[in-house]
């Protein structure tokens, strides 16, 4: 009834290494730190989406007109309520206005300006606006206005 301890249990293998024997490379892909990276740059995406619209903060009146679909992007005139003007995200006085946006202008005056005035915009700022790029030879310019929300 005596126990051998010569073997030391086991069947021989010896600790610490695989089956299959020799250094071979992991077959496996850990997708987990690929999946994680992709979570933090969809939160970016989606926070930074919304700033990237025109920056000059104005409140458009409403209306009922549905939405145009254009295949460029426009060139986009901005009218504070204090009077300021702004060409895309820059200050640009009326005088000087005709002249940058012919160079914007990749069409020259067949492409399509919009115009965006406060709703407590002076009226007469925003057709000053409009009557300096009409002079200038553009003829496509619209007014941006929100959706209005049924209630």
């Amino acid at each position: 009834m005596a126990m051998s301890v010569a073997g030391g249990g086991g069947g021989g293998r010896r600790r610490g290494r695989r089956r299959g024997g020799g250094n071979k490379p992991m077959s496996e892909i850990n997708v987990t730190p690929m999946v994680d990276v992709m979570l933090v740059l969809l939160i970016i995406f989606m926070v930074a989406a919304p700033l990237m619209t025109v920056g000059v903060p104005i409140d458009l009146p409403q209306t009922q007109a549905k939405q145009l679909n254009t295949e460029q992007k426009p060139i986009t005139v901005s009218v504070t309520p204090e009077g300021a003007i702004f060409l895309g995200d820059n200050p640009v006085t009326i005088e000087d206005l005709p002249a940058q946006v012919a160079a914007l202008a990749a069409n020259g005056t067949e492409d399509r300006i919009y115009v965006r005035g406060d709703t407590t915009a002076n009226y007469g700022a925003v057709m000053k606006v409009m009557g300096a790029l009409s002079g200038a030879g553009y003829s496509k310019i619209g007014l941006i206005t929100e959706q209005a929300q049924d209630k």
